[in-house]
């Protein structure tokens, strides 16, 4: 970083108006011209060379983050979010902060969101960095629970419901946070009491909505329905909903693309409690691992199981109902619009069908999943459909 560029992004992170004024430039060019002005307003000899590698292009995130978070004990302004749980040095772990103005949460995976934020001059010269103990010490007055959980046994419509929520006219949707999976291994440790793990998981859910200025939604990845009893104490007025799909579709559906956290070198099986999970099949694996999802969503109280088949008619018939929505036309059309495509690649048009299912497969989904699904559909009463 050039002497004139350190002396610019100091100057800037001593400043909250700064910040404001440089983080609502929409592009690169109307970043260098308002940073050039500002640098002239306080003498400090700053070129269009020193801002171009924050100004470069990088829409798939590829350039590296070059210039250091700056160190925060207090939250940052409400338009920061957290993008990550990193470690010090000294390996504490700390919550690392990006401006998010501008960027849409609507249903669309977090990361997504987060290579957007990055890519932006403004983050590329200044983010920040709180610790976790003052991150869990210092969460502001007002934080707003979310209007409604989506929890889901993997590639089953979660993805689908969440886009379209994110439909709804200024509604935030945070979809697969990383810093919300992150907050729960660590605080999913024996060690933590009860309430102070109910304080993290308020602190990290909370933080994530402080964008939304009207209704805004969660929607998780699948095994954090392992701490649904957390969520429940945590957020015990939110709604939610649990989707679920036939086993066998859900499990080939893994074993061609599997998410991270179904691989035990990502996550430990003890988690899953699986003993030797390393060892087993992979199908075996994830059919054990699926079927403590949708065990512990039988265990909890109050939501509504949605299967995939019923999608998109149940999200009007049942979703929206149950997380107290009454959309107006506009809105319905707009959903509509986005139930015709597919909703991990928008701009393809969605053609259901099932792929091929391997007899290992079908074999891992029955002697293992198929007991916990069949139980799933038969929930009788406002809570099922289908």
């Amino acid at each position: 970083m050039t002497a004139p560029l350190e002396d610019f992004r100091t100057l800037i992170a001593a400043d909250p108006a700064l910040q404001a004024e440089l983080a609502a430039c929409g592009t690169p060019e109307a970043f260098v011209e308002a940073a050039l002005a500002i640098a002239r307003r306080h003498g400090i000899a700053l070129g269009t060379g020193d801002l171009a590698p924050l100004a470069a292009p990088d829409p798939i995130g590829a350039i590296p983050l070059q210039t250091p978070p700056l160190r925060r004990t207090a939250w940052p302004p409400p338009g920061w979010l957290p993008y990550r749980l990193d470690r010090e040095p000294d390996g504490s772990p700390a919550v690392d902060w990006a401006d998010f103005g501008g960027v849409a949460l609507d249903g669309r995976f977090y990361a997504e969101a987060v290579r957007e934020a990055l890519a932006r001059p403004f983050n590329r010269l200044l983010r920040c960095r709180t610790g976790l103990e003052d991150f869990l010490r210092g969460p502001p007055e007002g934080l707003r629970a979310p209007d409604g959980f989506i929890f889901h046994m993997s590639r089953c419509g979660s993805t689908l419901v969440a886009r379209m929520l994110g439909a709804l006219p200024g509604a935030v949707v945070v979809s697969e946070a990383e810093p919300i999976d992150a907050m729960l291994r660590i605080i999913l440790g024996p060690a933590l009491p009860d309430d102070a793990r109910v304080a993290a998981l308020r602190a990290m859910v909370g933080a994530l909505g402080r964008r939304s200025s009207s209704r805004w939604f969660v929607k998780l990845t699948a095994w954090p329905a392992l701490a649904l009893p957390l969520f429940r104490r945590a957020f015990p007025g939110v709604p939610w909903l649990f989707l679920h799909r036939d086993p066998a579709e859900v499990l080939a559906s893994q074993i061609a693309t599997r998410a991270p956290e179904l691989a035990p070198a990502f996550m430990p099986s003890s988690l899953w409690g699986i003993e030797d999970g390393g060892a087993m099949p992979d199908e075996v694996y994830c059919a054990m691992a699926l079927a403590r999802v949708c065990e512990a969503a039988l265990a909890a109280d109050g939501g509504l199981f949605v299967d995939h088949e019923a999608l998109p008619e149940a999200f009007f018939a049942a979703i929206l109902p149950h997380f107290g929505i009454d959309p107006d036309e506009a809105a319905r059309r707009a959903m509509d619009e986005i139930a015709r495509w597919h909703a991990k690649r928008p701009d393809t048009l969605y053609r259901p069908g099932a792929a091929a299912i391997a007899p290992a497969v079908r074999a891992a989904a029955d002697a293992h999943l198929a007991e916990a699904h069949a139980r799933l559909k038969a929930v009788h009463g406002p809570q099922s459909l289908l």
